[in-house]
């Protein structure tokens, strides 16, 4: 098993999604973001960097952050990036339709690029399909794995960018898990963390 730790701001659904004891079973390590600098992430293998973290925060110990990749760890970056904080995501703004899904014959969108990836035997696209606040257009050598039908990626793997592995999403799942709402992102999380945890990424 992978130890997997993740930062933490104090926001009400971060706490809700990180302290659920089905999540927390797989983390090793929560860890308050404004303690990072004094926190040792030597001893994980993954990171998980989830939405709406205090940007500032993420800026000054981003040297930090980094050295998990650096070192051959994994990063998973959740949620929308308009920050250049990670390497090669190329992240593009596109506007979001909370309420896609009660047009006439509603369709998402979205597809699995690589639908026998690994990934995919721990959750499926429905599990993945809520709304999206942007687009990565990943470097060359990435695995796209699911993406916007003709437009750029909402999931890939980056083997490519570091030593390391980053895995990037523009979905927030522990954000609607925590606020209660958006069904799908609890049978997400259920797959990815197990995934994260098992996997062969």
């Amino acid at each position: 098993m992978r130890k997997i730790a993740v930062l933490y701001s104090g926001n009400s659904h971060q706490h809700r999604t990180f302290y659920e004891p089905k999540y927390k079973a797989y983390l090793h390590k929560i860890v308050y973001l404004p303690e990072l600098s004094s926190t040792t992430l030597d001893d994980v293998d993954v990171l998980i960097v989830p939405s709406q973290l205090h940007q500032r925060q993420v800026s000054k110990n981003l040297d930090i952050i980094m050295g998990v990749v650096n070192r051959g760890g994994t990063i998973v970056a959740l949620g929308a990036q308009s920050q250049n904080w990670f390497p090669g995501h190329n992240w593009e703004f596109r506007p979001t339709n909370f309420w896609w899904w009660l047009e006439k014959d509603a369709k998402s969108g979205l597809i699995l690029r690589q639908p026998e990836h690994d990934l995919f035997r721990y959750i499926n696209l429905l599990d993945a399909t809520w709304h999206y606040h942007g687009v990565f257009f990943p470097p060359v050598g990435a695995e796209t794995l699911i993406e916007v039908d003709g437009d750029g990626a909402i999931m890939y793997i980056d083997k490519v960018s570091t030593p390391g592995t980053l895995i990037m999403t523009t979905l927030d799942p522990e954000y609607h898990y925590g606020s209660y709402f958006m069904p799908a992102t609890e049978r997400f999380l259920t797959g990815f963390l197990p995934w994260l945890a098992e996997g062969s990424i």
